[in-house]
């Protein structure tokens, strides 16, 4: 199977699992939760073990403290997927809000430059999708539910459609002698 054909049938399952994320997006979401409790309790427990065998007290304590807050999040995310569903869509609300700030701010420091206003209008629409999906959490909580899911599906979907039109430029790009070489 050629290269461009593993590249067109990865897009396409790609866009297949982003439409599912987004047809279902409150298990979606939950699936996201219950993969990163599972990462975290495995992150958490080689923390642990890595903890006993660095140097110096402090160290040792700082390793050990991180790997039990790493299980504590890990276990609480995979027992209580949509507790903890809810507690990761609140921190991604708290990301756009503080990126959107953040590249506010470094927009001043790009004043009269070409960058200035892409910086500021990105800036300004992170802090506005906060706002609102925070404005539709108020008077529904089933929001938070789903933006984790809708968050995957969409980046699923733009990761697929790139993977599809970087296959149709793999197979319609100019070959040398030595790939041709290798093919025949």
């Amino acid at each position: 199977m050629s290269d461009w054909i593993k590249w067109l049938l990865l897009g396409l399952l790609s866009i297949a699992f982003g439409v599912f994320a987004l047809g279902n997006a409150i298990a979606a979401s939950i699936a996201v939760t219950v993969v990163t409790g599972v990462l975290l309790l495995i992150a958490g427990a080689m923390q642990v073990v890595g903890g006993f065998t660095v140097e110096g007290a402090g160290n040792k304590i700082l390793s050990l403290i991180m790997g039990a807050v790493m299980l504590f999040l890990g276990w609480n995310f995979w027992s209580q997927p949509l507790e903890g569903t809810i507690t990761l869509a609140i921190v991604m609300l708290i990301l756009f809000l503080a990126g959107g700030i953040a590249r506010v701010i470094l927009s001043f420091q790009m004043r009269g430059t070409q960058y200035f206003w892409p910086t500021m209008i990105s800036g300004i629409l992170s802090i506005i999708l906060a706002g609102i999906i925070w404005s539709y959490a108020a008077e529904n909580k089933a929001v938070l539910l789903e933006l984790l899911g809708i968050l995957l599906g969409i980046e699923m979907l733009f990761n697929g459609f790139g993977l599809v039109f970087m296959a149709f430029f793999v197979k319609n790009a100019p070959k040398d002698e030595t790939t041709e070489a290798k093919e025949a």
